[in-house]
């Protein structure tokens, strides 16, 4: 047998593990339905930045887009992706070198001492000969970590988007709650200089007076926690965008329609649409190339390599002399005794390739989950909001008339600050909803993969 035929037999004795790409979906169960969806299905709209007619709102999300430091990040990671492509594909085109060289020589044996001098140039040539599909599963697996890190980017530039967002409807919120502390003290104030007036007609209780006083007291402790709050979603929204983390931003402090909803469509696209599971996806490829790989990593290389040169005593000579020294060889190199590292290698890119397999499977239930979770909440926070609403009326109007009762004798302070508590706390509880309900709304978008 020959001496090639004994390495590819030893190499063949170890089996490549099997792909694991085509069977990602293994012990998945994909519904025909997302369980969270009732009829009627929402509008449709087409991704992020068409959810919102707000200018304000679309001018942040876009000067987070070109100026956000994560994206950056992003951007020149997936420009490394593409030069470790172009990598990967130079040993498939021959190799060049070039090397001159130059010594001077002298010898102390005989009566005269002699002197030599020698020049030479070479220009050196390698090819390996990719017969196995080594350094093909090689570009493989790069170019597949390429179209991961392009997916990365694309999911990184939604994820920024969809932060912006919530970030200034987060502002938006902490504006009106902001804005409701300030109306809540005003009229905590009204109500105090009501009863201070009763207590000096005689009609009133030293009792009733604190009390009016400790509600307004604790409103201007509120207050100043309110503006604590919205200073720091202002800023939030400032380092999405880039800029410097001052409290200066504002938003349009109104929120826009939210009468564009987002169709779910079946679960089966969400694994075309989401880029974080076509990322996982193409990881699954690059580490299946890469077993690839380790595992004709065991065959033998062939490789030629070819030289040529110069070689001359004098420079003179050297340098009016063609090339007259040549020489051609292939090569064969095969591993036989490594300790089993080539074999531990395999080993090793194989169980990298199942923890990408793992990975993908994770991620697919995570956005599965994300995509449930978001649509629940889309129904419950619309059920949340339309109590709210009907409370804070009722609410209002018990203000009102109790108002009124207080000023005419009806009735005790403590029922007058007890309306009003609950008339603010209502329209905070709203406030609160309304925001909730638009974050979710964006988190559904990008839940269900809807782009930018």
């Amino acid at each position: 047998m020959s001496l090639v035929g004994v390495f590819c037999l030893a190499a063949g004795c170890v089996p490549k593990p099997d792909a694991l790409a085509h069977n990602r979906h293994a012990d998945l169960t994909i519904p025909k339905r997302y369980d969270a969806s009732q009829p009627p299905v929402p509008e449709v709209s087409q991704g992020l930045l068409a959810l919102f007619a707000d200018t304000r709102l679309r001018s942040y999300v876009d000067r987070a887009l070109s100026h956000n430091p994560d994206l950056r990040a992003s951007a020149a990671r997936l420009e490394e992706a593409g030069f470790n492509i172009r990598k990967a594909h130079a040993p498939l085109v021959p190799s060049l070198s070039a090397s001159a060289g130059a010594s001077r020589s002298q010898s102390l044996l005989g009566p005269v001492p002699s002197r030599s001098s020698r020049y030479a140039a070479a220009l050196d040539t390698q090819w390996e000969i990719d017969v196995w599909g080594r350094i093909r599963a090689g570009v493989a697996a790069s170019a597949s970590a390429g179209a991961a890190a392009l997916a990365d980017d694309a999911s990184a530039r939604e994820s920024i988007a969809a932060q912006t967002m919530q970030a200034y409807f987060d502002l938006v919120a902490t504006e009106k709650l902001l804005a409701l502390s300030g109306r809540r003290l005003a009229s905590f104030q009204k109500s105090y200089e009501l009863v201070k007036r009763r207590f000096e007609a005689g009609t009133g209780d030293l009792g009733d007076l604190d009390l009016a006083r400790t509600d307004v007291e604790n409103t201007r402790a509120q207050l100043s926690q309110r503006k604590d709050s919205r200073d720091q979603s202002a800023r939030r929204l400032a380092v999405l965008t880039g800029s410097y983390p001052s409290a200066s931003r504002t938003s349009g402090t109104s929120w826009p329609s939210l009468r564009r909803g987002v169709r779910a469509g079946i679960p089966s696209t969400l694994l075309m649409q989401r880029p974080d599971i076509d990322a996982a996806y193409q990881r699954i490829r690059a580490a299946d190339a890469r077993v690839t790989v380790a595992h004709r990593d065991l065959y033998p290389r062939f490789s030629l390599t070819a030289s040529t040169g110069n070689q001359s005593a004098t420079l003179k000579k050297f340098a009016d002399s063609n090339f007259n020294v040549w020489s051609v060889a292939g090569n064969l190199a095969a591993p036989i005794l490594d300790g089993g590292s080539r074999r531990a290698e395999l080993g090793a890119a194989n169980a990298r390739a199942k923890q990408a397999f793992a990975a993908y499977q994770s991620a697919v239930l995570n956005a599965f989950r994300e995509v449930e979770n978001a649509l629940g909440s889309e129904r419950h926070l619309l059920g949340r909001e339309r109590s709210t609403r009907n409370a804070l009326t009722a609410a209002r109007s018990a203000e009102s008339r109790i108002r009124r009762n207080y000023e005419t004798g009806l009735v005790e302070i403590l029922t007058l600050l007890d309306t009003q508590r609950r008339s603010f706390n209502t329209e905070e509880s709203l406030i609160n909803i309304q925001s909730l309900r638009y974050k979710n709304r964006v988190t559904l978008a990008l839940a269900l993969g809807k782009g930018l």
